[in-house]
């Protein structure tokens, strides 16, 4: 059972990914226009998403709350600085998407979709080190308990980071290219295609640092899974730069949702079956047998979530099946 609810939580976590990812990718290419006009088009083609997206971020922090307590604390002691401006990135982006259409003036809405440009790229950044802190491993103690952060400042990570933005950024393009008007679509699908080979350097330069890092090779548990995804995240992006090159955004769209998902599965399946690893003492590591809750306490957890996973997946279907096809016309403005 600790098996399942590790799988589901990787699921939850990846679908915040790739939902989400296009939110802050959406956010990152508000930084390639001047005109006014040209920013809300942006922000009206992922407006009646926006919000549902983020419900998978707190299914997902309901799952480590409730099947996997000590993986919660030990994470979030560990990874503190991650997770913080991982957090403030979202909130900035959630109050200024919000509050940029309540000022009246030109100059405030400019302000404001700075914020959301800043939030997007800290999010991204946050999100990356989270993941590089994981597969990275921390310092935990024979009593369970992690010594300090300073762990989490290294190349590796920062390299990690630094790819997530770039893999942020032309899933936003291709969610746009998917969303906008046809003659508005064309641009942006040019740009995506020119980040591709940006994203495509981020994650060999990513690669090649942990191929050099100590530390991430002994953490590795599952090295057939370590060598897979990379080569997985370098097939999807050349699926993507395909189908920017075709116009056709649906096929740069799934390519570009595969790359935010490799991510978590490269840390989950690599990692497998230690939830944390220790730099201190493998033996100390926190397996995910050890992480996840008790028996009866999953039990009940698997009742409550069974007839809740249903509607948020109806929901992400009945969402995007309303709102299918492009702005424009006299699409609704929502932002």
């Amino acid at each position: 059972m600790e098996l399942a609810w590790y799988a589901l939580l990787g699921v939850f976590f990846a679908a915040y990914l790739v939902l989400g990812g296009y939110d802050y990718g959406t956010g990152l290419m508000l930084a390639r226009s001047g005109d006014p006009a040209t920013r809300r088009g942006l922000l009206n083609a992922v407006g009646p998403f926006f919000l549902g997206n983020e419900v998978w971020l707190i299914a997902a922090v309901g799952i480590l709350f409730g099947a996997f307590p000590i993986l919660e604390g030990e994470l979030l002691a560990g990874l503190y600085p991650a997770f913080a401006g991982a957090l403030t990135g979202v909130i900035l982006v959630t109050a200024a998407v919000q509050l940029r259409s309540r000022p009246a003036s030109r100059w405030a809405r400019t302000a404001w979709d700075r914020v959301i440009v800043v939030g997007s790229a800290l999010a991204a950044l946050g999100w990356g080190a989270v993941l590089a802190g994981m597969l990275q491993g921390v310092p935990l103690n024979d009593e369970g308990r992690v010594e300090g952060i300073g762990h989490l400042f290294t190349p590796f990570a920062l390299a990690a980071a630094v790819t997530m933005v770039a893999l942020v950024a032309v899933h936003g393009a291709a969610f746009l290219a998917l969303r906008l008007p046809a003659d508005e679509a064309g641009p942006v699908a040019a740009l995506g295609r020119r980040l591709v080979p940006v994203a495509l350097a981020a994650g060999v330069v990513t690669t090649a640092v942990a191929l050099l890092s100590d530390r991430v090779r002994d953490a590795v548990q599952q090295p057939l899974a370590a060598i897979a995804m990379p080569v997985l995240l370098v097939v999807a992006l050349l699926v993507a730069w395909v189908g920017f090159g075709r116009r056709s955004p649906g096929l740069a769209f799934t390519a570009t949702s595969v790359t935010l998902a490799l991510p978590v599965l490269l840390v989950g399946a690599t990692l497998w079956p230690n939830a944390l690893y220790s730099t201190i003492d493998p033996a100390a590591s926190l397996t995910v047998a050890d992480a996840a809750a008790s028996g009866p306490t999953l039990r009940l957890l698997t009742w409550l979530t069974v007839p809740l996973l249903p509607a948020l997946l109806g929901f992400q279907v009945m969402l995007w099946w309303v709102f299918r096809g492009r702005t424009g016309g006299r699409a609704p403005v929502y932002w």
